[in-house]
């Protein structure tokens, strides 16, 4: 039962002095009229014989022994990953001791996250506005190689006046970071120069994800530049985001935002150091860094090369037998119905494919891209904008 007054321990004190007084014929009737059982008189009197009245005083109701606490060498350990990965949050630093160190026992993410915040080594966030990680469903890239995400991240200046244009090349299923490249601009031979080490080193992806930017894309027919066209020849399906919607290929771009933060903020001086922070990067993104998106795996244990050999002989576009077919002359033009019809300077003496899809409507392929229609009473193309864009 409770005690009968709010002054509690000076209560206490008095059921003690009047105890030793031996005001009262029995202890039992002692605690009764403290309206207190027996058992918390004897409790109070034992603190009394053990410390005396300064023992009268509440107690802190914490347990003397914490046996489930994070042992101090845990600790530490978490710390310095926290000090050596200093952009990782506390999952992200969990998975990586657990690769380290397999037999060690550590504690939860939300526990590791308080020892991080004692140790004031998490930082308060501003709030943004967040775009879904990938408009695009997860299940459209099933496997490994599928689609491969390319863009540039941005050009910004070096420590000595100079642009900085990252090539950066993922596999979207995987996340696995395939290139990250320091180039001068973004033209069309350097671009090439990349991709092509990249496809020698990992194979043909079935579909290459960009922007509507230089060098990926253009303003000729379906948007066909030189370097989709190579893409094209290789079996390698174009696929190209809206204009201003870069959340299609939020994935790509999601991972441009963490390498920003961490090799770029603030750039190097010149270009080779800028490029040993891009190479550190690559090694740490796709072998030490877990995902939530791949069951906290790290983009190495996923990814595998794909089994489609870059060839060293271009190889030609080939069509059916029995299909119409014009050769673009080297103006851009091809001769048909006995007119001139304007295609594309890109496709300069390549041949392209004319396919009846409805009636005197003609639809334009490249190999197998659509580059637009004909329609024959009005004797142009009218080129393709939207068919290649992903949906």
């Amino acid at each position: 039962m409770p005690w009968t007054e709010l002054d509690i321990v000076k209560l206490r004190g008095q059921f003690i002095q009047e105890f030793l007084n031996k005001d009262y014929p029995s202890f039992q009737d002692l605690c009764e009229a403290y309206g207190i059982s027996r058992k918390t008189g004897y409790k109070w009197r034992n603190r009394f014989m053990s410390g005396g009245f300064n023992n009268l005083s509440d107690r802190s109701r914490a347990p003397l022994t914490t046996p489930h606490q994070t042992p101090d060498e845990v600790c530490q350990l978490i710390i310095n990953m926290k000090l050596e990965h200093d952009k990782w949050g506390p999952k992200k630093v969990l998975d990586r001791l657990k690769r380290l160190h397999p037999s060690l026992d550590l504690p939860a993410d939300s526990t590791a996250g308080e020892i991080l915040k004692r140790a004031g080594l998490v930082k308060k966030r501003r709030r943004r506005n967040y775009y879904a990680a990938d408009e695009q469903a997860f299940e459209t890239c099933k496997q490994n190689n599928q689609v491969w995400g390319v863009d540039y991240k941005g050009q910004f200046k070096l420590g000595n006046g100079q642009f900085c244009y990252p090539l950066t090349m993922t596999d979207l299923h995987s996340r696995y970071l395939i290139r990250c490249q320091s180039l001068k601009s973004t033209c069309y031979k350097d671009a090439k120069d990349q991709m092509e080490q990249a496809f020698r080193e990992y194979g043909l992806p079935d579909a290459i994800r960009s922007d509507n930017g230089t060098p990926f894309s253009s303003l000729a027919a379906g948007g066909i530049s030189r370097l989709s066209k190579w893409w094209i020849k290789l079996g390698i399906h174009p696929q190209r985001i809206k204009p201003g919607h870069p959340q299609q290929n939020g994935r790509h771009e999601r991972m441009h935002r963490t390498l920003k933060e961490a090799t770029i903020k603030p750039a190097a001086y010149n270009e080779r150091v800028q490029q040993e922070r891009f190479d550190a990067f690559v090694h740490e993104y796709n072998q030490e860094r877990s995902h939530e998106g791949l069951g906290r795996k790290c983009p190495g244990e996923i990814y595998q090369p794909s089994l489609k050999i870059y060839p060293e002989v271009l190889p030609e576009i080939i069509y059916d037998e029995g299909k119409e077919t014009r050769k673009v002359k080297r103006g851009g033009e091809i001769k048909w119905r006995n007119h001139h019809i304007y295609i594309s300077q890109v496709l300069s003496n390549e041949r392209i494919c004319l396919e009846e899809i409805e009636d005197d409507i003609f639809a334009v392929f490249y190999g197998f891209y659509k580059l637009g229609e004909i329609i024959g009473r009005e004797k142009q193309l009218k080129r393709a904008t939207k068919w290649h864009y992903i949906h």
